[in-house]
């Protein structure tokens, strides 16, 4: 999936897309469209086979709301530009600075929601509701996803968190999907000691809803303006967020898919980088080491992980106890927690 969006990607963003017939063109985009298709549905499966073996974990942790509500509402403005929707924050009432619950699943929640939103919504505004519910001993945050969409009956409304649901057979065929984002909404939530509801009408639109637990507020600040901390450095136009400076460093590049190396190549040599590749952890390691010891060391080594001889954990064990300080940067499609904490 790495090869198939990124040269996709490649092909849209790297060049005069007038030299592309337009047949060809429309060719690509439906490949770039149903490739990220798929790999929602793989990540959807694998994060609820996860729920459902009892393998997921749920953090604690202090993080600020209104900057979270922004990022996810960045995240998913490209393709609401798309269908030519507008999606709005909302804060009807003063926010905590901070809260205390998992970061990771809110977004996902939020990200999986305004993506139904999205898909179900042919015109109009979609908001993104955030309000504090007060209460001194059990403080809660609620946040609501609004669409003016198609909306659903009260029948298909009670089956809607089941995984693989959609409201009817016609729904599938019209929108695709698997429904799988909505049920690991209601897992997650619960995970966090949530909720989440829905209300729906055929035709007027849907408000999904959710409210969690956050902890104490005692002594933190309550935001009048949330929106001044809204503020995200992740605003895209949907045009390629490569660097416009040419980065101009050399760089060692340790990937054994030959598809990934060209790949990886043509991006980072499109910013001026100068790009060495090897194949194995062994090489990477040897090369490093001379290239240090001969006074031309690299500015940064990208290191798969799963490389043959020497993977790229020991590659760079060994680069760190031969006093190699340079920076490496891990490469993987693994990206599961374990993965990520290892």
């Amino acid at each position: 999936m790495t090869a198939v969006l990124g040269y996709t990607d490649e092909i849209l963003e790297g060049g005069d897309l007038t030299q592309i017939p337009p047949e060809r063109l429309h060719s690509i985009g439906a490949i770039r469209r149903n490739s990220y298709h798929l790999l929602q549905i793989i990540n959807d499966i694998l994060d609820l086979s996860k729920i459902e073996a009892e393998k997921l974990e749920v953090e604690r942790i202090r993080f600020a709301p209104a900057q979270i509500v922004a990022d996810v509402l960045s995240q998913m403005r490209v393709r609401a530009i798309e269908k030519g929707l507008d999606l709005r924050l909302v804060f009807p009432t003063l926010v905590p600075e901070t809260i205390e619950s998992d970061p990771l699943r809110v977004r996902q929640i939020l990200i999986n929601l305004l993506g139904n939103a999205i898909k179900f919504t042919d015109r109009g505004v979609i908001r993104l509701v955030t309000r504090l519910i007060q209460d001194e001993e059990f403080p809660q945050i609620q946040f609501e996803v609004i669409d003016p969409g198609i909306g659903m009956t009260a029948e298909q409304t009670s089956r809607l968190f089941e995984p693989f649901t959609q409201a009817d057979s016609s729904t599938t065929r019209k929108y695709g999907g698997t429904r799988l984002g909505l049920s690991i909404c209601r897992r997650l939530a619960e995970l966090l000691d949530g909720t989440i509801e829905l209300e729906s009408e055929v035709g007027s639109g849907s408000t999904f809803r959710i409210r969690l637990p956050i902890g104490s507020l005692e002594g933190v600040a309550l935001i009048d303006n949330p929106m001044l901390l809204a503020s995200s450095p992740c605003e895209t136009d949907g045009k390629s967020t490569l660097p416009t400076e040419p980065l101009r460093c050399r760089i060692l590049l340790a990937e054994d898919s030959l598809d990934n190396q060209l790949l990886l190549r043509r991006l980072l040599e499109r910013v001026a980088a100068a790009v060495e590749i090897v194949d194995n952890g062994r090489l990477a390691l040897e090369r490093a080491l001379s290239a240090r010891d001969n006074g031309e060391p690299f500015d940064v080594i990208l290191m798969d992980m799963q490389l043959p001889v020497l993977d790229g954990y020991n590659a760079t064990r060994a680069l760190r106890k031969a006093g190699y300080d340079l920076p490496i940067l891990a490469l993987t499609a693994h990206a599961m927690e374990a993965d990520r904490a290892r």
